[in-house]
């Protein structure tokens, strides 16, 4: 049981790690395609016919860039296609959804208090609303509606949007975000796989054949890698929320995911801005800071509040605080199952991240960590699969106030 259970810890962490490999790779390309696309000096009359020419430096050696507009006159040999990081990246990823929120899910997808679903009824949502969210967004971009980008920008946040409020009414919030940025990633990936390298092909083919490419693939192309150059940065948001509760537990989870694409815009704009040599518009950034003092502050509301300082070292006032007795029945009762030398919670073979709540002295020095997970917000446990009470919840809170004079 031991090697089973330590064989499939490390195989998780080798697909995350592969997954983050394979996204620097896909995202550092897509950065420098853009900027180069958008830096592009377009006003020379080069003889080559092409559309616009850039020289680089790196690595000690200079480069001199062309881009055609549609295509040269001839096909070049030792072609380099640019499709296997978008590909690795969400293959890994989906791989990874599988491994720890479908075999996991009563503890990271399924929480009851949300909506009491099956494990099958939950991989179910999850797998349709990834399919069913490429094809929809693809029949958009495709319609008379998707030939004015600016109007079809706006839609597919008004989509982004809804979709945050109905993973956070169906699922547990850490799940949530994490589909959030599962079903803008199946997009971005849809556009290369479906679209993206479909159309240059189509390019390669009429170019060996001799005859001539039509630029609407071209351009049809160029419109939904804009949009992932818009989507990314969310999406690395998302991707990273489930390490922090108070992004994916708070009550306005949904509203704090959409607030994130808004920050993508804002923070992409300054660069594409700069990289087109249009100006450094500077009030992207104190937007962007704005919205996520904004983020911050829908994290803990209506329950703000600051720390203050007081006398004694802080297990000392936690252990002595009023109301310590009743919090630690409650974590004994509901968290210390797996967060113990010796869990018993089956699967469970050592304490989550080295964390121990099974006597006072590791409960008052986790004070901080219990309040944020269970007192804050709806973290741990996770699903909620001890049932703790939101009564108990507003003790661990009352607890923590009174100890640190809140």
């Amino acid at each position: 049981m031991y090697d089973l259970a330590a064989m499939g810890a490390w195989l998780e962490f080798a697909i995350r790690w592969l997954h983050v490999i394979t996204a620097i790779a896909w995202i550092g390309s897509s950065f420098y395609f853009i900027a180069l696309d958008l830096g592009l000096h377009r006003d020379r009359n080069l003889p080559s016919g092409a559309d616009g020419e850039e020289w680089q430096v790196h690595g000690g050696g200079f480069y001199h860039i062309q881009k055609y507009l549609v295509a040269p006159d001839h096909m070049p040999g030792g072609l380099i296609w640019h499709k296997w990081q978008s590909y690795s990246t969400w293959l890994s990823g989906f791989a990874l959804l599988a491994l720890v929120y479908y075999l996991g899910a009563e503890f990271y997808l399924i929480d009851p208090a949300v909506m009491d679903l099956t494990r099958w009824q939950a991989v179910g949502i999850s797998l349709a609303s990834l399919g069913l969210g490429w094809v929809a967004y693809d029949l958009i971009c495709k319609s008379r509606f998707g030939e004015d980008n600016t109007r079809l920008m706006i839609l597919l946040y008004v989509i982004l949007v809804g979709m945050a409020y109905f993973y956070t009414s169906v699922f547990s919030g850490r799940a949530a975000l994490l589909h959030l940025g599962a079903f803008t990633a199946t997009i971005m990936s849809g556009n290369v796989f479906f679209t993206i390298i479909p159309n240059q092909k189509i390019v390669v083919d009429d170019l060996i054949a001799g005859r001539t490419p039509d630029a609407k693939y071209g351009k049809i192309a160029k419109q939904r890698s804009t949009h992932n150059n818009y989507l990314t940065l969310p999406v690395i948001f998302l991707m990273l929320s489930n390490h922090y509760p108070l992004a994916f537990a708070s009550e306005y989870n949904w509203l704090i995911a959409s607030l994130v694409f808004l920050m993508g815009v804002t923070i992409r704009h300054y660069f594409n801005s700069m990289h087109a040599r249009t100006g450094q518009p500077t009030w992207t950034w104190a937007v962007t800071a704005i919205l996520f003092i904004l983020i911050m502050w829908l994290s803990t509301a209506p329950m703000f509040r600051a720390d203050a300082d007081m006398a004694g070292s802080p297990e000392q006032r936690f252990a002595q605080a009023q109301g310590f007795d009743h919090v630690q029945d409650i974590v004994l009762g509901r968290c210390s199952m797996c967060h113990a030398a010796e869990p018993f919670w089956d699967g469970i073979l050592w304490p989550p991240k080295g964390v121990r709540l099974d006597d006072a002295a590791q409960i008052a020095g986790n004070a901080r960590a219990i309040y944020l997970q269970s007192g804050l917000s709806h973290a741990m446990p996770p699903g909620n699969v001890s049932y703790m009470e939101e009564t108990e919840r507003a003790a661990i809170r009352a607890w923590y106030d009174a100890a640190t004079g809140g």
